[in-house]
């Protein structure tokens, strides 16, 4: 879950809105006028397998071109998260013209690895099967997630298969986009993790560093220097080993941030007096030309 105070300058807002948490307030105070959004589309039988689907406005671009499309997965440790709480995060990119595709994923204690990982792809297979209904860009179709949806996202680009039982190629990804993601760890700091990831024949294997084999698509790895909840030498070493392996990868590292503040910065509220959600803009952008 997304923690309740996600920025310092959103703590007197939440105070004085009883029952408010700082994402409530963020979201609150999101722009809507400029998006048009559905809510609950099914990409499987599920409950959780459901997503939301955030539109420009208007629907069709100015250009009379397809729009880019974004993926995002949020965090919450593989045990929680709600799309409807990142609202903030979907709005920062459609007032940049992409739509965004916002799903909910299965968690524990329902479902331990890969499952998460099978409901990440059957997302973006939606996308890539929908895409002509809602005026997307099947050349343009970026991943982006958070802490556990960073992970989500650079598993889907490290390791195949997840993708391409979906019927999609990693190759037809323009980009992947990492924010303070845990790429190499020992899953063995509670007992939920232990369940989570530990019960396999080999649990090194469910680490993003160690399903890199060269061919990735070109990814953004960010993280804050002041993290203590994922530590950056995640994001140092998934950037190494891509590196080693010829892909494209550059890394952003922000002093002073911490797991999520990275995040926070993205609301509507903050996105002008920090820089990630114009430094992902920037980069994305670049993809496309």
């Amino acid at each position: 879950m997304l923690p309740s105070i996600f920025a310092s300058g959103l703590i007197g807002a939440a105070s004085v809105l009883p029952g408010c948490s700082a994402v409530d307030v963020a979201n609150r105070l999101t722009p809507k006028n400029g998006m048009n959004v559905q809510r609950d589309l099914a990409y499987g039988e599920d409950p959780r397998q459901r997503l939301d689907l955030y539109q420009p406005k208007p629907i069709i671009s100015p250009e009379g071109e397809p729009r880019p499309i974004v993926v995002f997965f949020y965090g919450g440790s593989w045990q929680s998260g709600d799309k409807a709480d990142y609202l903030f995060a979907a709005q920062a990119f459609v007032e940049r013209g992409y739509v965004v595709v916002l799903p909910d994923y299965r968690v524990y204690p329902q479902v331990v690895y890969p499952a998460f990982l099978e409901d990440a792809a059957g997302a973006v297979a939606w996308a890539f099967e929908h895409a002509d209904e809602f005026n997307g860009d099947t050349e343009r179709v970026f991943l982006v997630g958070h802490s556990a949806g960073a992970y989500n996202a650079a598993m889907l680009a490290a390791d195949t298969s997840f993708l391409e039982e979906r019927g999609v190629a990693r190759g037809e990804l323009a980009g992947v986009v990492g924010l303070a993601g845990p790429y190499d760890f020992l899953p063995t700091e509670s007992e939920a993790l232990r369940a989570i990831f530990t019960e396999r024949d080999d649990p090194s294997q469910t680490q993003p560093v160690n399903r890199v084999s060269g061919g990735e698509p070109a990814m953004l790895l960010m993280h804050g220097l002041a993290d203590r909840t994922v530590r950056p030498q995640n994001t140092t070493a998934l950037a190494r080993v891509l590196r080693a392996e010829g892909s494209e990868v550059e890394v952003i590292r922000y002093e002073g941030y911490d797991h999520v503040k990275i995040i926070g910065s993205l609301a509507s509220v903050l996105r002008a007096y920090r820089p990630v959600m114009g430094d992902i803009a920037q980069w994305m952008r670049q993809r496309e030309e």
